[in-house]
């Protein structure tokens, strides 16, 4: 049934399949009857089936519909680039170093990122541009420069090229990303390098022998470790396409803290932005600028969890930390003065029973290395810069919950002022003493132990009630967080057993986490005025193949839009109501056949990853 309705507005553009005739002829006819009350909005995605035969894994399949105020419009994934391609002159994923020559691999053969991973849509002028980034060592992100069909809204490259990041010593594992109110490309840096490992001698960071992870980097300064700075990655990072001509900028924002950054996301005061931090035992931070519009001064906050519940993925009220107030010229001149982790901190090794630490030292159990105990001592007037350069271990020394596992996406859903973040894994730090259900110490001793969950390798997506808070000074501050879709583990397999559990013989035979849910949630992004938040996955095992989810935060219901190929991830999911008329849902495939499946790979072709979109839709704001 269409949904009831007194007004339809004009959908520029959209290619129609049905509707009902009155709803056609007012829509191609643009009729708009202010007078009459408004649309009531509905979306709906034609769901895609469950992949079972190998075809079907090794594909990206996608929504073939998506039925807008009660009329149907045709969808599908289309790609706008695949690491490799080249448009104009270069060749997208091409990892350059400070002087913008390409990197070689051992064989010498060029390096070409299939990390793709957030790409934005940014407007300017006449013009339409992408810039993409890609989660690898050294990163990269590209500006393409797009054409988009006036008729069909078929978006295609132009140029594409890499963007300088000389002048910040180049850019690190490039994760997720957003896009600002003031239309900036926000990206990452995932994963930053502890620097209480460096070794003094060789540059190097190794948390097991023979690890590359760090040393990888070297490769953006001519192979040169001791040329690198660990406290110079971590940073949220701020691209600005600053006319039609394509020329930009680059700002890494050192006054917001760094952290293993999986995205910074704005919210609508233009101010207060919430960072999320990955991996084992992080912590969730919120940071208000001084100025709308600028985050290159504001203050930080890191999140205090006081449990309420831990049924059916947990609930909290929360209380927030201030670490104190910074600009990005105050933290860059520590970085110029090449800090290091023991200019801030003395350290000593934790004991095995409480107190744990010497007379003077804190004990807390943070991020790096999978989870870590340590005792730290602050060394005097060190505040400001170990706020901001070990964001994660000063504000575990002050309190905050360090105990999240997998922290990801967020966005938000301006209507009812919630908040959304992903939480990949309910594991480790978020359970009490345990590790994957069973009896464990690690993410637990010495620190608070605030987050007592049970285990949920599959993860959920929790919601978090904003608010004004007088004192932080902003009308967003989050009071609250509380699971609102998880994902539900399979058994083991009993075919008599009403609980999802597969054939060990099957197709399905792969898969630890029920396949008509979440498996391991990660980015994020909410369709405003539809009540309907986009899920997309980075599972390993959770699901064979990753898949993208449209979330009814009314109805609680899940539709399957996207599945894709063995092994990939679906990175950073992101839409656009309305460019010239036309809606997108943003959507990257990342390194197919990367993370399982290798044996299925038969031609080289299909491990290069894809940058493309969902739609095109009608616009929708």
């Amino acid at each position: 049934m269409p949904p009831q309705t007194r007004r339809y507005p004009r959908i520029a553009g959209a290619l129609l399949l049905t509707a009902t005739a009155v709803g056609v002829a007012l829509a191609l006819n643009g009729c708009n009857n202010d007078d009459d009350e408004e649309t009531v909005k509905s979306l709906i995605f034609s769901a895609v089936s469950v992949p079972e035969t190998d075809t079907e894994k090794q594909a990206v399949r996608a929504s073939t519909t998506a039925t807008v105020d009660g009329t149907a419009y045709a969808i599908d994934y289309h790609t706008i680039l695949r690491s490799g391609d080249t448009a104009g002159s270069g060749t997208f994923g091409q990892i350059v170093d400070v002087d913008g020559n390409a990197v070689q691999e051992a064989d010498l053969s060029l390096k070409i990122s299939n990390d793709n991973d957030f790409a934005s849509l940014i407007p300017v002028g006449s013009k339409l541009f992408m810039v993409s980034h890609f989660e690898s060592r050294p990163g990269a992100m590209y500006l393409t420069e797009l054409n988009q069909d006036s008729a069909t809204g078929a978006l295609s490259p132009v140029s594409t090229r890499p963007i300088d990041f000389s002048g910040v010593n180049g850019g690190w594992v490039h994760c997720a990303g957003s896009v600002t109110p003031w239309n900036t490309h926000l990206g990452s840096e995932e994963y930053e390098p502890d620097a209480a490992l460096r070794d003094p001698v060789t540059g190097d960071i190794q948390y097991y022998a023979g690890d590359t992870y760090y040393s990888a980097m070297a490769a953006y300064f001519g192979g040169d470790l001791l040329a690198l700075n660990p406290y110079d990655y971590g940073w949220p990072v701020e691209v600005s396409v600053l006319d039609e001509d394509g020329n930009t900028s680059v700002a890494k924002h050192y006054a917001m803290g760094r952290m293993a950054l999986e995205l910074a996301y704005v919210l609508p005061d233009r101010k207060t932005a919430y960072l999320s931090d990955d991996g084992a035992n992080v912590g969730l931070f919120m940071f208000v600028a001084d100025t709308a519009g600028d985050l290159s001064a504001g203050r930080l906050y890191a999140m205090k969890w006081h449990q309420a519940s831990a049924a059916n993925g947990g609930s909290a009220d929360l209380t927030w930390i201030d670490l104190g107030h910074a600009t990005d010229a105050e933290i860059k001149s520590y970085l110029d003065a090449k800090l290091e982790f023991g200019d801030l901190f003395e350290a000593a090794d934790p004991a095995d029973t409480a107190p744990f630490c010497p007379d003077g030292f804190t004990s807390v159990n943070h991020g790096h290395n999978d989870g870590m105990q340590e005792c730290l001592k602050l060394k005097s007037g060190m505040e400001k810069a170990a706020s901001r350069l070990e964001t994660r271990r000063y504000a575990a020394m002050l309190g905050a919950t360090t105990e999240l596992r997998k922290e990801e996406g967020i966005t938000f859903d301006p209507a009812t002022k919630r908040l959304f973040v992903a939480i990949s894994e309910v594991s480790r730090g978020m359970e009490d003493y345990q590790k994957n259900g069973s009896d464990s110490t690690k993410y637990d001793q010495g620190g608070p132990n605030d987050i007592r969950l049970p285990y949920n390798l599959c993860g959920a997506v929790y919601a978090l009630d904003l608010d004004t808070d007088a004192a932080v000074g902003s009308d967003y501050v989050a009071q609250n967080m509380t699971a609102l879709v998880a994902g539900r583990m399979t058994q083991a397999w009993d075919p008599a057993s009403d609980l999802p559990a597969y054939d060990p013989a099957g197709p399905l035979a792969n898969n630890k986490c029920d396949l008509d849910g979440l498996a391991n949630p990660d980015n994020l992004t909410f369709l405003p005025g539809y009540k309907t938040l986009i899920i997309g996955e980075d599972t390993g095992d959770g699901h064979q193949n990753d898949m993208i989810w449209s979330y009814n935060t009314e109805s609680g219901s899940l539709t399957r839009i996207e599945t894709t190929p063995y092994g990939s991830e679906t990175t950073s999911p992101y839409f656009y109501p309305n460019i010239n008329g036309w809606g997108y849902l943003m959507s990257v495939v990342q390194h197919p056949y990367g993370e399982s499946d290798e044996d299925k790979l038969t031609n080289p072709d299909q491990a290069r990853a894809y940058t493309g979109y969902i739609g095109p839709f009608p616009a929708m704001d």
